[in-house]
């Protein structure tokens, strides 16, 4: 089987698990939400964000055959009507996780309305409305028209607060680079509860180096903050008024990845030209017969901005495949050593969330993670006909978003 067969092998699998892991049933208030994941634990506990991923997952089973037009619309729209009419919502933001059965707040996790979420299920709302049109479209229309993108705007600061709640009200700040990209196309673009346009300028700009790449990170530096954003947003030829192109951004921090696994092989043996990816991902705890979701990243940096050994030997897949539309042939090279090397990766929908090679025995993920599939669904279908990003971007206030925060074409 060539790299190509494999990709669209992974890309099914990962689109089996948002048509699959949903609720199915069209007379229960949480019809079309989608489970965190396929683990015991996510038996009750759908995520939003997946739900995100999930809505722009079935356009592409649409467009590859493996569903018909009719049921797509279908599920899109009742998965919409859903969040209009049932999931629980804070000033129109939604809880990170909800109840599968009845879509209000998941009760067994301390959660608070999220802004990152609710701009991932937004973003796939939008997806589906430019697919569809007609009442999908309305539907996204109304839900997006609700969000209070103020309530999140610490106007202090002029940065967005990460969490809400009516007693707290905002604590936390998006005060560096991350996945949040999104969340300033949404905010500023609102038609009805806009913030302006300057809160873009608001966050740090931190470059950070290893080797021969330069970029802009967090300090811990997973994979996803540098992928997220760019699934539906195509950044490739944009650029910000500083002349920032987060698309060559994102190339570099990949690369960077790369180059971290091949220079620490000595420590880790498994590392090496085909074995990369630090992202967060389910990893092995203690005496690794448990397991933990850690926001693994490498090179990770200490406080001045030294590269830090921050990895404990865990590979996620998702991080190579997202990063397919940055780093193609690397990406590909990875994918087919995962698959033909390490069999105990494979499952029912694509590889496995993660694994470690470094603890005496090989550790492998049991479950799969929905915004893990999805970010590595979605990259690996812009990858192949950019079909996503060309959605997102017709959008009218997709569009509006591009002016209002003067990002331009790159000359």
């Amino acid at each position: 089987m060539d790299k190509n067969e494999l990709l669209e092998l992974e890309m099914r699998g990962c689109f089996d698990f948002f048509w699959k892991e949903a609720n199915t049933d069209p007379k229960s208030p949480g019809y079309g939400l989608i489970r965190d994941g396929n683990g015991k634990q996510d038996e009750d506990r759908a995520s939003i964000a997946s739900v995100g991923f999930g809505l722009s997952a079935i356009v592409i089973g649409i467009e590859k055959g493996w569903i018909t037009k009719e049921a797509g619309e279908a599920r899109a729209l009742g998965t919409l009507k859903t969040f209009w009419n049932n999931a629980e919502h804070l000033n129109g933001f939604y809880y990170h996780f909800l109840e599968m059965e009845t879509a209000k707040k998941y009760q067994a996790f301390y959660d608070c309305a999220s802004i990152i979420d609710t701009a991932l299920f937004i973003n796939g709302a939008i997806t589906v409305a430019e697919y569809f049109g007609g009442d999908v479209y309305d539907y996204m229309d109304r839900i997006y028209k609700r969000i209070d993108w103020t309530k999140y705007y610490d106007a202090d600061r002029n940065l967005f607060y990460m969490g809400y709640t009516e007693e707290k009200g905002g604590f936390g700040q998006w005060d560096m680079y991350a996945e949040q990209l999104m969340q300033y196309i949404l905010g500023v673009a609102s038609p009805t509860h806009p913030v302006p346009a300057e809160i873009y300028k608001g966050f740090e700009r931190e470059l950070r180096t290893y080797k021969d790449f330069n970029f802009y990170a967090t300090q811990h530096n997973p994979l996803f903050i540098h992928q997220y954003s760019h699934a539906w947003y195509n950044f490739k030829d944009v650029v910000d008024e500083d002349g920032i192109n987060w698309f060559d951004n994102s190339v570099a921090a990949t690369r960077a990845q790369k180059q971290y696994a091949i220079d620490h092989s000595d420590r880790y043996p498994s590392y090496g030209e085909n074995v990369w990816g630090f992202t967060a991902c389910d990893g092995p705890k203690e005496s690794y017969g448990s397991r933990e979701y850690h926001a693994h990243g490498a090179p990770a940096y200490d406080t001045e901005n030294r590269p830090l050994q921050n990895d404990n030997g865990t590979i996620a897949p998702t991080a190579a495949l997202s990063s397919i539309v940055f780093t193609p042939e690397d990406s590909l090279n990875a994918l087919e050593h995962f698959y033909t090397n390490i069999p105990e990766l494979w499952s029912e929908y694509g590889f496995l969330d993660s694994f470690n090679a470094e603890i005496g025995r090989l550790w492998v993920a049991d479950r799969v993670i929905g915004i893990d599939k999805g970010a590595t669904l979605l990259m690996a279908e812009n990858y192949q006909t950019g079909l996503i990003w060309d959605l997102y971007m017709q959008n009218n206030y997709v569009k509006a978003a591009t002016d209002k925060l003067k990002w331009t074409k790159a000359k």
